[in-house]
């Protein structure tokens, strides 16, 4: 028969919250399982199962406060419960209360890799400050996982079984030595040269590099480079932003590149697709939706901003307004930057006449933006002062050949020198 199974006396922890369920609804369970995880300001612990059985029903979950005699689970025990317990009660120690700083229980050693793993040397300074619970922190050291290394995807950034999982499916599948196959960077004491200070990466830096290096040396980049004739769509663009000043609505060049872009991809659905994970099928997206690369005094930030080919340029320009102040704000969620179908990078504001941005993966191409200036331009009697704005293109090799990278930014560079074009 079923019996409802509560929360035992937990000591000093009383009204604790669930940051972890290690069960799920028909899971068979032996005695002194874990359950769940709780935390409180200091320190964390595991509630385990005082019997064998089958778990039926859940009464928790993620977030939820708990004390003792609060209901946990409903348990169907099993004909060999207490047996099973006595037994499991001999052999496996229950993981008691750890602090957060605190490092978990070395377990028993797992196998040595057949050569040698990016992820057999753990910071124990690192390691002690991650964020996650016993069971993870005695999973990562029994596979040599340095936690510290591990970006966590559970909630506030928890790191998760997944999560290490996930750290070792990478870096084992790179050759040894790293990921271009060559010897690791070696490790350098600066200070014998002069007077140095170490400063921490933020935790956008640390994100955005790791993306930025997987996206390098994963996607074989090639950049085309090309230069548009803005000078009829920069003096649209000042009568439009005349007539929105009041109103508070910024009209900066990007809103046009964004409608711009969403006609080339039209007529180069390429542009618009991704590889699956295999790299063998190519999925192809019926919506428009524009990364925007935006710089933060944290680090760098991408931003999406959905269905471009549905929205005015004025509904654009209030968008992107909005979604500035989020990502300086440090409100941005997860979800706010996935989903694009490409991505802009705009360095114009600030300078440079050309660069070679990395692809946004999965996406399989980056717009490059630099600063426009007035040139001379024949126009077949004699040269003429124009506006051109510079273009740096990059694309996944894989998926797009040379010749359509000079087709699209041949293409969107005749839109953006008649923004008439963005009507058809």
């Amino acid at each position: 028969m079923s019996k409802e199974i509560l929360v035992p006396d937990i000591g000093d922890f009383a009204d604790v919250e669930v940051i972890e369920i290690l069960v799920s609804v028909g899971d068979t369970v032996a005695a002194d399982d874990s359950l769940i995880s709780v935390e409180s300001d200091k320190a964390s612990m595991e509630i385990p199962c005082p019997e064998a059985g089958v778990i039926k029903e859940i009464k928790v979950a993620l977030g939820d406060r708990v004390a003792e005699g609060s209901p946990l689970i409903v348990l169907e025990p099993s004909a060999v419960s207490t047996s099973a317990k006595t037994t499991e009660a001999e052999t496996t120690p229950v993981v008691k209360t750890t602090e957060s700083t605190a490092t978990a229980p070395i377990a028993k050693a797992a196998p040595a890799p057949a050569r040698p793993s990016p992820t057999a040397k753990i910071d124990e300074v690192s390691f002690s400050k991650a964020y996650a619970s016993p069971s993870v922190r005695k999973f990562a050291r029994e596979l040599g996982v340095d936690l510290g290394r591990v970006d966590g995807t559970g909630r506030k950034g928890r790191i998760l079984k997944q999560d290490v999982q996930g750290f070792v499916k990478r870096a084992m599948s790179q050759p040894a030595g790293g990921g271009l196959g060559v010897a690791p960077m070696p490790e350098i004491d600066f200070s014998q040269w002069g007077t140095v200070e170490s400063q921490p990466l933020s935790k956008i830096n640390k994100l955005t590099g790791q993306f930025l290096h997987r996206n390098w040396v994963t996607i074989p980049h090639v950049t085309q480079f090309d230069e548009a004739d803005v000078t009829d769509m920069e003096a649209f663009r000042k009568e439009l932003a005349a007539d929105y000043k009041e109103r508070g609505i910024r009209i900066t060049p990007l809103v046009f590149l964004m409608k711009a872009l969403v006609s080339a991809m039209k007529q180069f659905p390429r542009f618009n697709s991704s590889l699956d994970a295999s790299g063998e099928n190519l999925i192809m997206k019926s919506y428009f939706s524009v990364g925007i690369a935006i710089d933060t005094p944290d680090g760098l930030v991408v931003p999406v901003v959905r269905d471009v080919d549905h929205k005015s340029i004025v509904e654009l320009a209030v968008e992107l307004g909005e979604i500035s102040v989020k990502a300086r704000d440090k409100k941005l969620k997860p979800s706010d930057m996935q989903g694009g179908s490409i991505t802009i990078s705009s360095l114009g504001g600030i300078g440079g006449t050309q660069f070679t941005p990395i692809v946004n993966a999965p996406e399989v191409a980056i717009l490059g933006v630099s600063r426009s200036k007035m040139q001379p331009v024949w126009n077949g009697k004699a040269f003429e002062p124009r506006l051109m704005l510079p273009l740096s293109l990059s694309y996944d090799h894989r998926v797009i050949d040379g010749a359509d990278g000079a087709r699209f930014t041949t293409f969107l560079s005749r839109v953006l020198s008649d923004t008439r074009r963005l009507l058809l």
